[in-house]
């Protein structure tokens, strides 16, 4: 199989069906397949029938596979059945880029299936079938669609829009303790066996552990980063765009690669903060409802790469999109709730001063990894100069183009507030 040739189907790794790789596959496998791999999970009782497809809509959305709304008809109402689903693919048909990434689905069809189990302690999408084929990289996800709008259930947020969303202090908040709860609830033990099993600690697969640049294409990146800023200096706070800041980043950001491989040893030296984590909690990737005293709570969606890694990723990997005032103000506060809420979940104390150093760290050599926001900002506004300043339309509109320029600016800020280039100069970590 190559990039560009997907098979429609491809035996399952876990439950030994058949799977869809595509809408279309799905569509011809029809209610018959659906009875089978619903039965083959344990979501239908083996009496029950999807009898029809009512609905089945490609919904081109995100960075990876194929998305589709699927409805269905079921022979016999059972309590906790949902006619209404949502379906996640890893294979993208028509992008390559996409499709390249289709991977990562592997561990999120895993978590998918653990958290069917009533004990998983965190809220997430019901999941009715999950199966991957490692051989070829072709999965399906298929859960009960959120309700968002509905009820007690807030809208879905947008990532990066954190200006036009309510009490975002009270939404991080809770963000925070629900990525704490899961991960607490790993070290405590009364997850089992299944996280040493399913999802191991590998170095080799963590997301932005390692720079794929050598130190002359890093500095040839953080230059076009910082001539960039000095070009539209408008996008970004205004202490961002001063000479002698960019000046400091372009000398000091390259020195990454000659130390990273020692920062990645001495991070994960820690075991007290290696845990079983969602590594990218977005607003966006939330959902979010009141109870009805009014507390608010929030589920987790898209777990791709989930897996155990260093807590300090969880924690950035959710706050790297608000917005850098509300950083400014509340990081330490925020830091506070993980460290307490871990605790609590049955986690080791963590000490406050050591995770910090170490969310410094992870700042530091996340934000460096890719460095896209000049190319990635360009390819949508082609003319940043007629923008007003980022909150602008035309980043409204331009999802990639917000969410590179608001990554970017929570990094530098980060930067500069925290100056992490003294942690290069400093080096080299033991």
């Amino acid at each position: 199989m190559t990039e560009s040739t997907i098979d429609d189907w491809a035996r399952g790794d876990l439950l030994g069906l058949d799977l869809p790789a595509h809408p279309e596959a799905l569509r011809s496998g029809g209610a018959e397949f659906l009875t089978r791999a619903f039965g083959a999970s344990g979501a239908l009782a083996h009496d029950n029938r999807v009898s029809e497809i009512t609905r089945l809509d490609e919904w081109m959305v995100g960075g990876t596979g194929t998305k589709a709304m699927l409805s269905v008809a079921y022979e016999r109402d059972d309590p906790g059945l949902s006619r209404d689903l949502f379906v996640k693919f890893s294979r993208s048909l028509t992008d390559k880029t996409r499709d390249r990434v289709r991977f990562d689905m592997e561990a999120e069809v895993r978590l998918a299936n653990l958290s069917r189990d009533p004990t998983f302690p965190v809220a997430a999408p019901k999941c009715v079938y999950a199966d991957f084929n490692h051989a070829s990289g072709s999965g399906i996800i298929v859960s009960a669609r959120i309700p968002y709008g509905e009820g007690r259930v807030e809208p879905h947020h947008h990532k990066c829009m954190d200006h036009i969303l309510p009490e975002p202090l009270e939404h991080y908040r809770v963000l925070i303790s629900t990525l704490a709860l899961l991960s607490g609830t790993h070290k405590s033990g009364r997850l089992g066996d299944v996280v040493e099993r399913d999802f191991p600690l590998d170095m080799e697969k963590l997301a932005g552990r390692r720079n794929r640049f050598d130190e002359a294409g890093l500095a040839m990146r953080v230059h076009r980063l910082a001539d960039f800023i000095e070009k539209y200096p408008h996008l970004v706070p205004e202490h961002l765009a001063d000479t002698a800041f960019l000046d400091g980043f372009r000398a000091d950001a390259p020195m990454l690669i000659a130390q990273q491989d020692a920062i990645s040893r001495f991070r994960y030296a820690q075991p007290d903060m290696i845990a079983l984590c969602h590594w990218n909690a977005n607003i966006d990737n939330g959902w979010f409802w009141r109870e009805p005293d009014g507390t608010l709570k929030c589920g987790l969606i898209d777990w791709a790469n989930v897996g155990q890694m260093h807590v300090s990723r969880t924690i950035w990997g959710s706050l790297g999109c608000a917005e850098p005032d509300m950083l400014d103000r509340h990081l330490d506060e925020l830091v506070e709730l993980f460290i307490a809420d871990y605790a609590r979940a049955g986690g080791p104390v963590l000490n406050k001063a050591e995770l910090e150093q170490h969310l410094d760290l992870d700042m530091l050599v996340s934000g460096l990894s890719s460095l896209v926001a000049p190319r990635a900002i360009l390819s949508e506004v082609p003319d940043p100069s007629v923008a007003v300043d980022r909150f602008d339309p035309l980043f409204t509109v331009n999802e990639t183009a917000r969410v590179q320029l608001k990554v970017t600016i929570n990094f530098l800020n980060l930067w500069r507030r925290h100056d992490l280039g003294r942690l290069l100069r400093e080096g080299p970590f033991q």
